[in-house]
């Protein structure tokens, strides 16, 4: 599987929507997050601190690395370490790539202006110690001021997922409002993230482009209410909340319905429990991973 930065035919540099597509056909439509809740860690038998974060991460990573289509940290358990817990993403970043293993960063940035464009640096760059394969990000500033990450995926060949139908119960007040036309905040998010993908999509001849969603994959029915169209956006669906939090087969094709095949599902708890041993984790992955490409199938 080809990594960030390398070519495609005549040297234009792989999309990343390309080289998902690979992952997940390779793989199955799996990606794990790494989320080290102090609850996970004191379960594992680890400390609360850096060396527990260290100890949390490199074994998930040695456990599922190179067998999963995607890892998925979470930020903001990092961050909560301070610098040193950076620095064990980082680790942790740079570890991932030399298993081939695609890492999308869960920290939900939004900003605007020069702020966005520094968010776009720190993470979509090439030689940025904290650049990974994709970002989740959140348009709730307006779309257009995702602009500058939009532009650092695009030159790098790298990814992004827009927040849009979440299943926490807050989200619905922004993402189910309607403008004065009658269109959905969440519909207006999936049309623009489309027209995107449809671009690139001619240029690359991809099977899908690097703009994902981030959709729920317990949000039910809003999409179809919502007059959403997940086949029309024509790129990858980040599903979080499949396995510990409730979404099996039959939560997976209600949501999605024939944009199926697109969605990379996302588990976190479902497979962390399995830990800390790594045979056990690996077990749990495949398992996660077959049981994603059978309901989504």
């Amino acid at each position: 599987m080809s990594t960030v930065g390398t070519s495609g035919p005549g040297g234009a540099v792989r999309t990343f929507g390309a080289r998902l597509a690979a992952a997940m056909e390779t793989h199955g439509p799996l990606c794990v997050g790494i989320d080290p809740h102090p609850a996970l860690l004191a379960a594992w038998g680890l400390p609360d601190d850096v060396s527990g974060l260290r100890a949390f991460s490199r074994t998930v990573l040695d456990a599922v690395g190179g067998h999963v289509a995607a890892l998925k940290p979470q930020s903001a358990l990092f961050e909560r370490h301070g610098s040193a817990g950076i620095a064990v993403l980082e680790e942790l970043i740079a570890a991932a790539r030399a298993t081939e293993t695609l890492v999308i960063l869960d920290a939900k940035r939004g900003d605007i202006g020069s702020t966005m464009a520094a968010y776009a640096d720190a993470y979509l760059r090439d030689g940025s110690s904290l650049a990974v394969d994709a970002l989740t990000v959140s348009p709730y500033l307006g779309f257009g001021s995702l602009a500058p990450a939009v532009e650092a995926a695009a030159a790098s060949g790298r990814g992004l997922f827009v927040l849009a139908l979440t299943s926490n119960p807050e989200g619905a007040e922004v993402q189910h409002a309607r403008d004065g036309g009658g269109v959905a905040v969440a519909a207006r998010i999936a049309a623009y993230a489309g027209e995107l993908n449809a671009r690139e999509v001619a240029v690359s001849g991809a099977a899908m482009g690097s703009v994902g969603l981030v959709v729920g994959a317990t949000t039910g029915a809003a999409a179809h209410h919502l007059g959403i169209d997940l086949t029309a956006v024509k790129g990858p669906l980040l599903a979080p909340g499949v396995g510990a939090q409730g979404a099996g087969p039959t939560e997976l094709r209600g949501v999605f319905g024939d944009a199926r095949g697109t969605v990379l599902a996302s588990s976190s708890r479902g497979v962390l429990a399995a830990g800390p041993d790594r045979a056990s984790l690996l077990a749990a992955a495949r398992s996660a991973a077959d049981q994603a490409r059978s309901a989504l199938s």
